[in-house]
C-alpha cells in the first residue's frame, strides 16, 4: 500500500512540472481573467443591472477556481495535475483515478471570448447602452505561451431614455382600455430604456385586457417599434402595435359558461359518477368525499353584477351578467384558493369554448383535480444546552387528517415534549427536568363565523379553533399546569398582506407541587411568585404581516409582522358594569385571579440581494408588555426573552438580563428563565454560497430585556437609557448551512463580544474567558 502511494505522489510530481503538456493541438489554457476595466460606470439602478448581467455573461470559471471565481485560483492544481499524469490510462486503477479526480483543462476556445463579448453587448442595448461597448484582450503567461488570461473592457456610455410612447393598430375598445390604464404603466416618457420594463408592459396590458373578458390575448401578440432619430440626444420615441397576423379573437371579450369539476380517485382512477349542484355538474370516482356546496362555494366568482343585453347565434336577444364575464384574475384566484384548501394533490383549470368556430362567446369550464393522502404526519427533533448546565433532546410530532368534514377541512394533533439533565462536576438526578403538551387543532378554510351565507372572499380566509395542554416540571422547586384554548381568524387580501384576529384566547395557569426551597424563593420574590402563579389570561390578539418574499428576483425584500394583545379588558368591562372600579385589585374569574396587560410586539427584516451567491440579512425587534390592575407582574408566559438559536447567538436562550441582572451570584435563581416586560434585539448577517448547496454566514447579534418596574430582587433590571450601551448583550460568530430548498440545516457558532452584567472583567470585552463566549447551535431553517 505505502508503495502504490509512493508511485501516485511520483506521478503526480511529475505532472506538476507541466499543467498544459497535454492540450489539444493549437489550444490554450484559460488561467483566468484580470480585473474588470468599466468606462463611464453606471448610475442608476437599472444600469447597476445591466452591470451585474454583463459580469455574468463574462465571467468563466478556471480551472482550481476558488469557490467559482473567475480572477481567484487556489495555488494547486491539483485536478490538471491528475490529467495530465492519468490521461493515457485507459484502463485499471490508472482510468480509475483518472475519471475520479482529473480536471478536464478550460481551455480558451471554450471559453470563447468574442462569443461573450457579443452577449454582454446585446444586454447594454437591452438596457439602453446602445453607444456601449466591449472588448478584451488576451494576457499571455510570460513563463508558458500555453497559458493566457482575458481581460475585458466595458464602456457604458450614457444610456437612452424614452421621450415618447404611443398605441396604435388595435381595435376602438382596446386602444380606450390601454389609454384609460397609462397611469399604470411600466414604461413612461423620461424613464430610462430597458428590456425588462418592456416586456413587463407587454404583460401588464395583455393581463388588463384577459381580465375584462379577452381569453386568448397573449404578451406575444404585442411588439414595439423604436425610433432613436425623432428626437436626438439619446432618446427613444416607443410605438406599441399587435404583431402581424394577431388572431382578431383576441380582442374578443368572452364570458363562462358551465362549470364542471372532475374528481379522480387518490390513485388516478377516473370518475365513475356524477351530480350536480347549482348549475355545477361533479363527476367523481364511487364515492364523494367532497361537499358539493364547498365545490360550488370555491368556484363562485366574485365579480360585478352589471347587465348587458346581447343577441345570440340564433338572433334571440338576452341578458349577460358581467360577473360571467371571463377574467385572468378571479380565474388566478380561484386556482389559489382551491389549491390554499390543501386537500388537492393536483388541479387543472381548463376553458374550452362552446363553439370551436369562435362565433359564441362562451367557454365552458372544467376543473380538474385528484385527492391528496387523507393524513400527514411530521416529525422535529432538537438538542438544546442551556447556561445553567442544564442539557437534552426535545422533539414534537404531529399527525394531520385533511378534509375531517369534506369541505377541506384539517384536523392536527400535536406531541411535543422535551427533557433536560444536568452537567457538570455539580449534576444531580434530583435536577432533571421535563416539559410535554398535547395540542388539537381544527381548522376550517372559510370563515366559520358569522356565516357569509354561500358567498366566499375572493381571498384566502381560515378559521381554527384550538386546545392545548402544557406541563412544565422544573425539579426540586415546581410544576406549572398550563392550559386552554384559543379561536383565530386569517385573512391575506393580496399576496403581501395578511391579517390574523384572535377575539378569544384563555389560557389558564396553575402552580402545582411547591417545594420548600421554591416557598423560601417566593419570599426574596414575590414578583416571581405573581408571575408564576395561579391565573386565568382572557387575551385577544391582532397580526398584521407583510411580506415581501413572493417577489421573484427582487433585490431588496422585507418583512414586517406587529402583533397588538389586550388580556383581562373585557372581563374587566364586565365588573365595571356591575359596579366595581376597573383600576379594583383582586378581582377573579371562576375564583381565580386573572392577567390584565397590553402587549405590542414588532419585527422587521430586511434582505439585500448582492448578488446571486451573496446576501445581506437584516433584522430588528422591538416588544413590550404593560401589567396593571390585578397585578402589575405579566404572567411568566407572556414576558420577552432573546438568546438561542434564532436571537443573540452568542448566548443561550432566556440567559441575558433583565438589563444588566444576573443570577449567576445566587446558584438558587439558577433555574430561572430571565425574562423581562421589553425586548430589544438586532440582527446582521452576511450571508455567502460556499460551493454547490452548502452555505456559510457571518452574524452580528445585540440585544437584552428589561423591566418596567423596581424589583428589589432583580437589581439593576430596569430599563434606563442611559445604561442601553452598556446592557445591550453583543455577540458575532459564523455558520454553515446546507441549504437543499425544502430544508435547510443550520450549525452555529456565536462568540460573545459584550455581557450586559458584570463578569468581574473590566472593558467592554467582559468574557473572562474565550471559551466561556462560545455558544453552539445546531437548528433546522433560517434564523430570520
Amino acid at each position: 500500500m505505502k508503495r502504490f502511494a509512493l508511485y501516485i505522489f511520483c506521478l503526480l510530481l511529475t505532472a506538476a512540472c507541466s499543467t498544459t503538456k497535454n492540450l489539444p493541438e493549437g489550444e490554450i489554457l484559460y488561467t483566468g481573467q484580470k480585473a474588470m476595466i468599466v468606462e463611464n460606470p453606471p448610475t442608476t439602478p437599472v444600469g447597476e443591472t445591466a452591470m451585474e448581467e454583463v459580469e455574468a455573461a463574462l465571467a468563466t470559471a478556471p480551472n482550481n477556481s476558488l469557490l467559482g471565481s473567475s480572477s481567484v485560483r487556489i495555488p494547486f492544481p491539483f485536478g490538471l495535475w491528475v490529467y495530465n499524469g492519468f490521461v493515457k490510462y485507459e484502463k485499471g486503477v490508472g482510468r480509475w483515478i483518472f475519471n475520479r479526480f482529473a480536471a478536464k483543462p478550460v481551455l480558451m476556445s471554450t471559453v470563447n471570448p468574442d462569443i461573450r463579448q457579443k452577449a454582454a453587448q446585446n444586454i447594454l442595448r437591452d438596457y439602453g447602452y446602445f453607444n456601449g461597448t466591449v472588448s478584451y484582450q488576451t494576457f499571455t503567461d510570460p513563463k508558458d505561451s500555453l497559458k493566457a488570461k482575458l481581460q475585458y473592457t466595458v464602456n457604458m456610455n450614457n444610456p437612452y431614455v424614452i421621450d415618447t410612447v404611443f398605441y396604435q393598430g388595435f381595435s376602438q375598445r382596446t386602444l380606450r382600455i390601454m389609454e384609460m390604464s397609462r397611469r399604470r404603466s411600466l414604461i413612461s416618457p423620461g424613464e430610462q430604456f430597458n428590456i425588462t420594463d418592456l416586456d413587463g408592459e407587454r404583460t401588464r396590458i395583455s393581463n388588463l385586457l384577459r381580465n375584462i373578458g379577452c381569453y386568448y390575448f397573449r404578451p406575444d401578440y404585442l411588439t414595439y417599434q423604436a425610433d432613436t432619430t425623432l428626437v436626438p440626444g439619446g432618446h427613444v420615441s416607443m410605438r406599441m402595435i399587435p404583431v402581424a397576423g394577431m388572431p382578431k379573437v383576441a380582442e374578443k371579450p368572452f364570458y363562462v359558461g358551465r362549470k364542471a369539476i372532475y374528481l379522480y380517485g387518490r390513485q388516478g382512477e377516473e370518475p365513475n359518477d356524477s351530480t350536480s349542484y347549482n348549475g355545477v355538474k361533479i363527476y367523481y370516482h364511487d364515492k364523494l368525499d367532497v361537499r358539493p356546496n364547498m365545490l360550488y362555494r370555491w368556484m363562485n366568482y366574485q365579480g360585478f353584477r352589471m347587465k348587458r343585453q346581447v343577441t345570440d347565434s340564433a338572433g334571440i336577444s338576452r341578458q349577460k351578467s358581467f360577473q360571467n364575464r371571463y377574467s385572468l384574475y378571479r380565474q388566478t384566484r380561484i386556482q389559489e384558493r382551491l389549491s390554499n384548501v390543501g386537500i388537492f394533490r393536483y388541479l387543472e383549470m381548463q376553458y374550452v369554448p362552446r363553439d370551436t368556430a369562435m362565433t359564441i362567446d362562451t367557454l365552458d369550464v372544467n376543473v380538474r383535480a385528484m385527492l391528496n393522502k387523507p393524513y400527514d404526519a411530521e416529525l422535529d427533533f432538537n438538542v438544546k444546552l442551556k447556561s445553567n448546565n442544564q442539557m437534552g433532546p426535545g422533539a414534537a410530532f404531529t399527525v394531520t387528517k385533511n378534509n375531517v368534514f369534506g369541505g377541506g377541512e384539517s384536523w392536527n394533533i400535536k406531541l411535543n415534549g422535551s427533557y433536560e439533565w444536568q452537567t457538570g462536576k455539580d449534576r444531580s438526578s434530583l435536577m432533571n427536568s421535563y416539559e410535554m403538551g398535547l395540542s388539537t387543532a381544527l381548522t376550517f378554510p372559510r370563515v366559520v363565523f358569522p356565516r357569509m351565507g354561500d358567498r366566499e372572499y375572493d381571498f384566502p380566509a381560515t378559521t381554527t379553533f384550538k386546545l392545548y395542554i402544557d406541563q412544565l416540571n422544573r425539579a426540586k422547586y415546581y410544576k406549572l399546569l398550563a392550559f386552554g384554548g384559543n379561536a383565530t381568524y386569517d385573512f391575506q387580501p393580496m399576496p403581501s398582506h395578511k391579517h390574523s384576529f384572535t377575539p378569544f384566547r384563555l389560557t389558564f395557569n396553575v402552580l402545582r407541587n411547591r417545594t420548600d426551597a421554591f416557598k423560601q424563593l417566593q419570599e426574596e420574590n414575590p414578583a416571581l411568585y405573581v408571575s408564576l402563579r395561579d391565573q386565568f389570561i382572557p387575551a385577544m390578539e391582532y397580526t398584521y404581516t407583510y411580506d415581501e418574499s413572493s417577489r421573484k428576483n427582487a433585490r431588496h425584500t422585507r418583512w414586517w409582522q406587529t402583533t397588538l394583545a389586550s388580556a383581562g379588558n373585557v372581563t374587566s368591562c364586565i365588573y365595571r358594569l356591575t359596579g366595581k372600579p376597573f383600576s379594583e385589585k383582586g378581582k377573579e374569574l371562576f375564583g381565580v385571579p386573572f392577567a390584565q396587560f397590553l402587549k405590542v410586539n414588532s419585527e422587521f427584516r430586511y434582505n439585500y440581494r448582492i448578488d446571486k451567491n451573496q446576501k445581506l440579512a437584516m433584522r430588528a425587534a422591538a416588544g413590550i408588555i404593560y401589567s396593571y390592575g390585578n397585578a402589575t407582574v405579566a404572567p411568566y408566559t407572556e414576558q420577552f426573552y432573546v438568546g438561542g438559536a434564532n436571537s443573540v447567538r452568542a448566548f443561550t436562550a432566556r440567559s441575558i438580563g433583565p438589563g444588566g441582572y444576573h443570577p449567576a451570584g445566587n446558584q438558587s435563581y439558577s433555574f430561572i428563565d430571565q425574562v423581562g416586560d421589553i425586548r430589544l434585539e438586532a440582527n446582521l448577517e452576511y450571508r455567502f454560497r460556499i460551493i454547490s448547496d452548502l452555505h456559510g454566514a457571518i452574524f452580528l447579534d445585540a440585544g437584552n430585556v428589561w423591566l418596567l418596574r423596581e424589583d428589589e430582587a432583580r437589581p439593576d433590571a430596569k430599563f434606563d437609557l442611559r445604561r442601553l450601551p452598556k446592557q445591550l448583550a453583543l455577540g458575532t460568530g459564523t455558520g454553515l448551512r446546507y441549504d437543499m430548498d425544502f430544508l435547510v440545516i443550520r450549525f452555529d457558532v456565536g462568540v460573545a463580544l459584550h455581557a450586559p452584567y458584570e463578569t468581574g472583567k473590566s472593558g467592554y470585552y467582559n468574557i473572562p474567558k474565550f471559551g466561556d463566549g462560545l455558544a453552539f447551535h445546531f437548528a433546522i431553517g433560517y434564523p430570520f
